[in-house]
This record gives structure tokens, sequence and C-alpha cells, in this order.
């Protein structure tokens, strides 16, 4: 394969990778509308508590109410756990929707 035949592929691949990639980030605006199940317990616009901790500047805290670092992988573990008198949205949340859900939580 020519040298040229090969760059192309990469390129392609790179470009095909990075759109994948930003498809799996979420929309927030679709995240904001998911959001609208979880505002009886958490606040979107305040850090004051409700039933559960208000999610405001989720992402530049420095931890978790449960201690852990807040990415996004544990911020989609909390989501589909649970726990501390949260239910579990595993099952009841799509893929799709956390990744909106959590594109629209870091925007807080």
């Amino acid at each position: 394969m020519s040298h040229s035949k090969v760059l192309a592929f990469g390129m392609a691949f790179a470009i095909a990778s990075t759109a994948a990639l930003a498809a799996k980030k979420g929309d927030p605006d679709k995240g904001k509308e998911v959001f609208q199940q979880c505002t009886p317990c958490h606040n979107s616009d305040t850090t004051e508590k409700k039933m559960g901790p208000g999610l405001k500047g989720l992402f530049s805290k420095d931890k978790l109410n449960n201690g852990k670092k807040p990415t996004e992988e544990n911020v989609r573990s909390q989501i589909d756990e649970g726990g501390n008198g949260m239910p579990a949205y595993k099952e009841m949340l799509g893929d799709d929707e956390k990744n909106d859900l959590i594109a629209y939580l870091k925007t807080l």
C-alpha cells in the first residue's frame, strides 16, 4: 500500500472516530429535558440541597457526596447505581439519555 493510501486511510479513520466521539458526548439541550425527572430531588441552579444535592457546578467540585472525583464515569455510575436514597436509573435511562444528561450537567 502506498504512503498516500495509508495517509488517506488514517485521516478517514481519524475523522470517523472524531465524529463518533462527538456523537457519544451528548446534547445538553436534550439533557435538560431528561433532567426534568430529576427536579423533584435536585436543584440545577444552586448547590442548595432538596432531597438530593444541588447540582450547580457539579463538575467543578473537588468531590461528589460519595467522596469520588466528579468525572463523567463517576457521575454515570451514580446515575446508574443510585444510592443514599437515589434510585438507580441504569434500566430507566438509555445510554443516549445518560450522555445527554451528563452533557447538560456539565453546563451547570
